[in-house]
């Protein structure tokens, strides 16, 4: 029996996480533990298969030598459109923090409401990490996660609201 989109795409997706050894960094987990999450998330909303499948590999092309193009080769042009989306656009040469959060934010407000709803559950995910372990961090990143909500309203509505309660919480 062939390996549905979902299981497929988390299986490539721990692949190339674990490629570089990638953990997350303040438990030290293997990275994988943050795309189960954030797919996790994404079940409880009306949701696609390619959305599950996005939300596995979002973290992939960023982070890893795997290429948008490779995904498209392996999960098809819609998933690679979301996993494009959910991808930061900026590059260290662009400037400082703040310059290239303001260069991804202006890509993710004209993502699909897929992408939107998948982004969504990856501020959830972060928050429930960053804001414990890391409250000097956690004030940056609140920041920039209000604003990302003002460019996410298109995303499940559900999701942008427990987004939005969990970065009102100071």
């Amino acid at each position: 029996m062939t390996k549905d989109l979902c299981e497929r795409a988390l299986e490539f997706a721990t692949r190339a996480h674990e490629s570089i050894d990638q953990r997350r960094k303040y438990t030290g987990e293997p990275y994988i533990v943050h795309p189960v999450a954030v797919a996790e998330i994404v079940r409880t909303v009306p949701h696609t298969p390619e959305m599950i499948a996005a939300a596995y590999l979002h973290d992939v092309v960023e982070d890893t030598p795997i290429t948008i193009d490779q995904i498209e080769a392996e999960f098809g042009p819609k998933v690679a459109e979301l996993v494009d989306w959910l991808t930061d656009v900026s590059r260290p040469e662009d400037g400082n923090r703040r310059t290239r959060k303001a260069i991804d934010l202006e890509h993710s407000a004209k993502a699909p409401p897929e992408a939107k709803t998948i982004k969504l559950a990856d501020l959830i995910d972060n928050t429930k990490a960053i804001k414990p372990h890391d409250p000097g961090f956690w004030r940056v990143y609140r920041r920039e996660k209000q604003a990302l909500l003002r460019v996410l309203r298109e995303g499940d509505p559900a999701l942008w609201r427990r987004a939005q309660q969990d970065s009102a919480e100071a």
